[in-house]
């Protein structure tokens, strides 16, 4: 699909008519993340849609990054809404995926329905700057690791590799911290993170859902980073639990 100038990847599922799912992939992550998902939800229901983020997977190749604020990602995600002609969706957003469905909720509440934030990130904290520097050193000394980026994302591998990893890992971010302006999102939340998640502590997600008005929090035994990829069963039931509601509204007269 031609969004802004470029060429971005879109696949969807489920029927035309139901309730519009968008799954947003994480940060070194493409649309084969939501794998275990896709079949999912489409089955029970929903419209499902996700896409490789500008720099990722089948998607254009980028160079210019704009973490944590995202901005050109969520230029991409309204252009596609728009060109979907879907004027409302729920969107479950893993990671930087997540941070960047705050960031929609935030600046275009009507357009949300319901939002799924897994492992995402409002501020730095300490152990999120010892995870990304974990996996620069896996980037660099482990071939496995850089085969699979490279089967992922083909040729954006490299790019968005140090893309990733410079934006993230730069200092003039340490004092970002979302928790005053995500007061603002107003549609049902659920905040989702693994007890064993390697770049946050539980606290991060208690204070996501502490900020955000009326937000449920699952914090999730024995899960790490990729509770998505890595738990998909328990994590699609869980979260479908909390999307049924939309189910229910659809079907009523």
């Amino acid at each position: 699909m031609e969004i802004n100038g470029r060429k971005l990847w879109v696949e969807s599922a489920g029927p035309d008519n139901g309730p519009v799912v968008i799954f947003l992939h994480h940060g070194l992550g493409a649309i084969r993340s939501w794998k275990e998902q896709f079949g999912f939800f489409s089955t029970a229901g929903f419209h499902v849609m996700a896409y490789d983020r500008w720099g990722h997977g089948k998607s254009a190749s980028r160079t210019d990054w704009s973490m944590p604020n995202f901005e050109q990602d969520l230029a991409d995600l309204e252009a596609i809404l728009g060109k979907l002609g879907h004027k409302r969706a729920s969107l479950v957003g893993h990671s930087d995926g997540g941070t960047i469905a705050m960031h929609h909720a935030m600046n275009h509440p009507e357009q949300v329905t319901r939002l799924v934030l897994v492992a995402a990130h409002i501020y730095i904290e300490p152990k999120m700057n010892t995870g990304i520097q974990s996996i620069k050193h896996q980037f660099e000394s482990d071939h496995r690791f850089r085969r699979q980026m490279r089967r992922v994302h083909a040729d954006n591998s490299e790019p968005l590799f140090w893309g990733w990893f410079n934006n993230w890992s730069d200092p003039s971010i340490l004092d970002w911290d979302m928790r005053p302006e995500i007061s603002q999102i107003s549609c049902p939340t659920l905040v989702v993170q693994g007890l064993e998640d390697e770049h946050a502590t539980p606290q991060h997600a208690r204070d996501i859902a502490g900020s955000i008005p009326e937000a449920n929090l699952w914090l999730v035994p024995g899960a790490g980073h990729m509770l998505p990829q890595d738990h998909p069963e328990e994590f699609n039931h869980r979260i479908l639990q909390f999307l049924e509601q939309m189910l229910v509204l659809q079907t009523q007269p």
